[in-house]
């Protein structure tokens, strides 16, 4: 099934609910997204709700991908709310559900930033990932490059520290050292 992607979807209390859902699947499952599971939705749900105040003054965008009527993948669109960075967007939050994981949807929803990307005229996009998740190559599949690391910089407990990888996509063609 192919998802279908909605820029900016009413954030009704429904959609709240099942965009802190799916936040907890991904980080029960795994995902990098925030936190270290197990996580309960009572501990994601502060997170959570800073992100959709984020999304109020319109600055930020949500674009979310349904099967069906079910959301399961998203990311926010952040401004850096820094006019010396207005030409470029960091990609927060990215996470796709667990139970739909192998079916392209996580290449299909960057793809859908990168096309909303170069609609809205930027010049480039930035992700940061946790290292030890094997995430840099498949942003390097889609044309994402690194251009640098925090070593250690996230303690995800004690002993346990990991790189925050950043990775950018240039949107303009340009060669960039």
């Amino acid at each position: 099934m192919k998802l279908r992607f909605v820029l900016d979807p009413a954030l009704t209390p429904e959609l709240r609910e099942q965009i802190l859902a799916l936040w907890v699947d991904v980080t029960n499952a795994g995902g990098a997204v925030g936190f270290v599971a197990p996580v309960t939705a009572a501990e994601v749900r502060p997170v959570a709700e800073q992100t959709f105040a984020g999304l109020g003054d319109g600055l930020d965008r949500l674009l979310v991908g349904y099967e069906g009527d079910r959301p399961v993948a998203f990311l926010v669109i952040a401004d850096n709310r820094f006019h010396l960075q207005a030409h470029w967007r960091v990609l927060k939050r990215v996470m796709v559900h667990p139970d739909t994981q192998g079916r392209g949807y996580g290449a299909a929803l960057m793809r859908e930033a990168e096309r909303i990307g170069r609609e809205l005229g930027l010049e480039a996009l930035h992700v940061t990932v946790r290292g030890g998740q094997g995430l840099g190559a498949f942003y390097g599949r889609l044309g994402y490059r690194e251009v640098g690391r925090l070593p250690a910089a996230l303690r995800l407990a004690p002993g346990d520290d990991r790189d925050e990888i950043f990775m950018w996509l240039d949107l303009t063609g340009r060669a960039v050292a």
